[in-house]
């Protein structure tokens, strides 16, 4: 069974091939020479015998409905085009295996259905890079699909209102719909940044951690028992431990005797100890 992508190739002026639009008419006439009945009759048989040979026949006959699905959505954000090939081939394949020919419904609308179901679902749950609420992420898909049939019938883009009305949903629920989009694709860290004038990858623009921030409640602490000294102890303390001179600097600096500076050093090293450990 082969899945055949010649459709997808467009010409360059953007215009449909003839040879893609033979091959889709192909795909539908082979779909045409099997009847309803003969379908219904394969599918009894295969239900019967589990000849997968059976199966195969009607999948291939309908190959074209699975393509069809598929090309409503293959412009999804972040969606593979082969995994929502393989997606739709997969419920295609157990829609025959659910088929059930009495209740009158032709198997390619049966099908049609299936694979919509199980392309939404592959949308909803495995193309985003972060999930959102699932009640966001099925909105968000109704409301691009509004905004493409409301883009169509106007001849412009519709506004936020415009979408909120037309599906009777409030401005709030749209816009956090359309928010929730953004979350089907993810920028690597390494990727360049979108900057015209800096263009350095991502990673190599996020700050790194602060060596300091572990040290904030020490100095918090310590700023407290400093608030604590008198001026003069402070000043020498200033001196001695943030200017790092040493005593015969300092005693130069204030005015004052070496042994005065040591003094003051450890009386007021005495009174933040005080503080610190009360």
């Amino acid at each position: 069974m082969e899945w055949s992508d010649q459709d997808d190739r467009g010409r360059p002026d953007g215009r449909r091939s003839g040879t893609g639009r033979r091959a889709r008419s192909a795909r539908r006439c082979a779909a045409a020479e099997l009847t309803a009945e003969e379908v219904g009759a394969l599918v009894d048989e295969y239900h019967r015998s589990g000849d997968r040979r059976l199966r195969n026949q009607v999948v291939e006959a309908h190959l074209w409905v699975a393509e069809h699905q598929v090309r409503a959505v293959r412009h999804a954000a972040g969606a593979s085009v082969e995994d929502l090939r393989q997606t739709a081939l997969l419920a295609m394949i157990r829609a025959v295996d659910r088929f059930d020919p009495s209740r009158g419904v032709t198997f390619r609308t049966f099908a049609a259905r299936t694979i919509e179901g199980e392309l939404k679902r592959f949308l909803r749950d495995r193309s985003w890079a972060v999930r959102p609420p699932r009640r966001a992420q099925e909105l968000n898909l109704i409301v691009r699909r509004r905004t493409d049939e409301l883009a169509q019938s106007s001849g412009r883009s519709p506004t936020v209102g415009e979408v909120s009305a037309s599906l009777d949903v409030p401005v709030d629920d749209v816009l956090a719909a359309l928010e929730a989009g953004r979350a089907r694709s993810a920028v690597g860290l390494s990727a360049p940044a979108r900057d015209a004038v800096d263009r350095r990858p991502i990673l190599e623009r996020i700050g790194a951690p602060d060596p300091a921030l572990a040290s904030v409640d020490d100095r918090c602490l310590v700023q407290s028992a400093v608030e604590g000294l008198d001026l003069r102890e402070r000043q020498v303390l200033q001196l001695r431990f943030v200017d790092d001179l040493s005593q015969p600097e300092i005693a130069e600096v204030v005015g004052v005797s070496q042994s005065y500076v040591s003094r003051l050093l450890r009386s007021g090293l005495d009174r933040m100890r005080e503080q610190l450990v009360s």
